[in-house]
């Protein structure tokens, strides 16, 4: 195998573990086919049968998802597809595509694909290209920054379970949580400053997907106390929670704001979440005099529908029903340069 490179070029990926043709695989939770009804009806229903997602018992899970959600639930979430809906597809795969296309060329000579936890394209179709064009050896990468084991730790599991399913399977590592890295940081606080700065925003709300407080409990003694959690170390990594706070806490420091607050979205009944909660912090915001609000996701790294239609489109009339001017979305990183560059050098340092 030729590790050469032209000059100018980035440096190809390091061999490891002997010869052999190096893949990526990044995964990403998924999204439906199409906005119709049937289509949203069909993906969450994967999405929400995960033990890792709802994590109750799978009778009760089953009588939850059949009973409570999926009659009511798909019709409601297809509006909202709609509502963000591109002539290209979903925004998600949309811009996890971009993300693809620019990964394969920052790391010529390594074989890069693109899969889904739930819908398409599925983690073995994935798997299938890789090994059909020679791969023996993969690294998976979670394309969220903050390990939580619904998303990060799914994705691992999924991963093992399909390799086991394989007559010789490939050699595998996993680009751990990226958080805190400082390509991450740096791609994420450039669309901040330019959103503040185009939107005159006096506050920024860092908006992170919520959890059920009990997914914490095994990593984070303080979360089923509502404690605030302490600093990231050595027993204490893992924490969703406190990774969160961190992200939030460098984006401030190097998107250089002087107004800055943290909330968590996405939450569903039946639970204790993570708080305190988007939809109310924003209008708490305005009505405290908050005129001219931007919000950046820091948990997703493509913009999707929890992005652009739960902010972009619901917040943002939460936000002025409540007396505020205007709500802006912060862009996600996508397929900025500085995200791409951080996502290769990581994997190219990677075992």
């Amino acid at each position: 195998m030729d590790h050469s490179a032209p000059r100018g070029a980035s440096p190809p990926f390091p061999a490891s573990q002997g010869e052999g043709v190096r893949g990526v695989l990044l995964v990403n939770v998924g999204t439906p086919d199409s906005p119709s009804v049937p289509d949203v009806r069909r993906y969450l229903a994967e999405f929400l049968n995960d033990p890792r997602v709802i994590d109750i018992n799978p009778a009760a899970r089953w009588l939850l998802l059949n009973l409570v959600i999926l009659p009511f639930r798909p019709r409601k979430s297809a509006h909202a597809y709609q509502q963000i809906w591109t002539p290209e597809g979903s925004p998600l795969l949309v811009n996890s595509n971009a993300q693809l296309a620019a990964l394969r060329a920052a790391m010529p000579g390594v074989e890069v694909e693109l899969a889904m936890s739930y819908g398409k394209p599925s983690m073995p179709e994935a798997l299938e290209k890789l090994l059909a064009r020679g791969v023996t050896q993969i690294t998976l990468v979670p394309m969220f920054p903050q390990y939580a084991s619904a998303t990060s730790g799914g994705v691992v599991e999924a991963w093992h379970r399909l390799l086991g399913l394989q007559v010789q399977p490939p050699a595998t590592a996993v680009l751990p949580a990226f958080h805190a890295r400082p390509g991450f940081i740096a791609a994420f606080a450039e669309n901040i400053r330019a959103t503040v700065a185009t939107a005159k925003a006096d506050h920024v709300l860092f908006s992170f997907h919520g959890l059920p407080i009990r997914q914490l409990a095994p990593v984070c003694k303080d979360a089923p106390a509502g404690r605030p959690c302490g600093p990231l170390g050595p027993g204490h990594d893992h924490c969703y929670r406190a990774q969160c706070l961190a992200t939030s806490e460098a984006l401030t420091k190097a998107a250089g704001l002087t107004s800055a607050s943290t909330a968590f979205q996405s939450r569903l009944k039946g639970a204790t979440w993570l708080s305190p909660f988007t939809d109310e912090v924003v209008a708490e915001l305005a009505k405290k005099g908050v005129k001219r609000l931007a919000v950046a996701c820091p948990s997703f790294v493509a913009d999707c529908l929890e992005t652009l239609e739960e902010i972009g489109l619901r917040a943002a009339e939460t936000f002025k029903e409540a007396g505020g001017e205007s709500l802006t979305l912060v862009p996600s990183v996508n397929a900025s340069p500085q995200f791409i560059t951080m996502l290769a050098e990581e994997l190219r340092s990677a075992p």
